[in-house]
């Protein structure tokens, strides 16, 4: 009976220290309405090259500020209201499950997705000042998955799972310029639904 009782113990005691060392707050709903803003997105990035009447294949190649200007904001857009919703819909599971929404998981969390977040952030700035467009979408998948891979530590472990792909889409995007809207929009938005999904109806119930 002791010894069952010390198990159990051990057993609280590992739970504890594993959900203060990692943030267990994260919601499924957010990766899902991450992905839909994305495709939102996507499909307004798409109505502005129509618009401009630009072969879609060749806009890697195409030089236009003003419309790179204008799919710039649509991005930046769906970053804003992607990052705002995610924190509200963990802030509000975190409420509901009573656990610290900003805790030693979070913080570790957020520095170790910031480094590759940063970086990419700050190269595809780069990218688009030198007119290497047909880099951007490849770059940014490429970056974002190197993010989530480096926090998966953090976090639940399907993160990683979401984050090779991410990796792998990029690659993959990257040897088939002026299709990049296109993996941009499956890997933003097609994965991002499906793995919100799957961690919705697996931690969020």
């Amino acid at each position: 009976m002791k010894d069952q009782d010390i198990h159990a113990e051990l057993s609280s005691i590992r739970d504890l220290m594993e959900r203060s060392a990692k943030f267990i707050s994260l919601s499924g709903l957010s990766g899902v309405m991450a992905g839909v803003f994305a495709i939102i997105g996507a499909g307004a990035g798409y109505a502005l090259i129509k618009q401009a009447n630009v072969n879609l294949r060749r806009f890697h190649v195409y030089n236009e500020e003003t419309l790179v200007f204008e799919l710039f904001l649509v991005a930046f857009a769906v970053l804003i209201l992607s990052i705002g919703c995610g924190i509200w819909l963990s802030l509000r599971k975190a409420k509901k499950n009573g656990q610290p929404f900003w805790n030693t998981g979070s913080k570790r969390l957020l520095i170790n997705m910031a480094i590759p977040l940063v970086s990419g952030g700050l190269f595809t700035f780069i990218l688009i000042y030198r007119g290497y467009y047909g880099i951007v979408a490849p770059a940014t998948l490429i970056f974002y998955g190197m993010a989530l891979v480096a926090g998966s530590h953090y976090t639940y472990s399907g993160v990683k799972g979401l984050g090779i792909l991410e990796i792998l889409l990029g690659l993959l995007c990257a040897l088939m310029p002026g299709y990049g809207l296109i993996f941009w929009t499956i890997g933003f938005g097609l994965l991002h639904i499906i793995y919100g999904t799957v961690m919705h109806f697996r931690y969020d119930k």
